[in-house]
């Protein structure tokens, strides 16, 4: 684990212990209801990378096979603390999104909300979700990324020290031209909220031989 990692890794253990209160405006009037039509429809076997304090555990049903992972322990802690207030039985592990310890092709999806943002290479963290899912399978993406509209695009330049800096994450990351990059294909992408500043992406994992 590199400086940056660690350091990403100590914001997110002493943010875990306010996340919840602070995200909670835009989990409410915004993200819920986005998690919920996504994720509600998944079956198979599924990682979800960067589980946080576990806000998308309730809508998985008793057709995922579910396992989670994320960087932080205080976040994990959390998560695994709604696991058992709603009776789940889910694997929840500590782990490295730039470093999966998974065989690779495990996964029927791989699901990401909200943590391409603050991964310190999320080509990298791309290359492993592609790597650890199965050929015919999806990653499914819920992100904010920089927008293309030039006053949100401003707006977000001038935000996004303070929140790099405080919290960890960047507001001007262009994830779908990394994802593009990495060599995955973007089957579904779906302006979801601030014009293109909150994106739903779906994309299959690259070709290998």
């Amino acid at each position: 684990m590199n400086k940056e990692t660690r350091e990403e890794k100590r914001k997110y253990d002493t943010y875990s212990v306010f996340y919840n209160i602070v995200e909670w405006p835009m989990e409410f009037f915004m993200s819920r209801r986005w998690r919920k039509r996504i994720i509600s429809k998944l079956e198979g076997n599924i990682l979800e990378v960067g589980v946080g304090t576990g806000k998308n555990l309730r809508y998985y049903t008793d057709k995922a096979k579910f396992t989670g992972i994320d960087l932080s322990s205080g976040m994990l802690s959390k998560a695994k603390k709604e696991a058992a207030r709603l009776g789940k039985d889910f694997n929840l592990l500590q782990m490295d999104a730039q470093d999966l310890k998974f065989k690779a092709k495990s996964f029927d999806y791989v699901v990401c909300t909200f943590i391409l943002c603050s991964v310190p290479e999320p080509a990298k963290a791309i290359r492993e979700m592609s790597r650890v899912c199965k050929p015919n399978g999806k990653i499914v993406m819920l992100e904010h990324v920089l927008s293309n509209i030039w006053t949100v695009k401003l707006f977000q330049r001038i935000v996004s020290p303070i929140t790099k800096y405080f919290f960890g994450f960047s507001l001007v990351r262009d994830t779908p031209k990394t994802i593009r990059d990495v060599g995955l294909k973007i089957i579904y992408e779906k302006n979801l909220a601030v014009h293109d500043m909150f994106k739903e992406i779906v994309c299959t994992p690259k070709k290998t031989k």
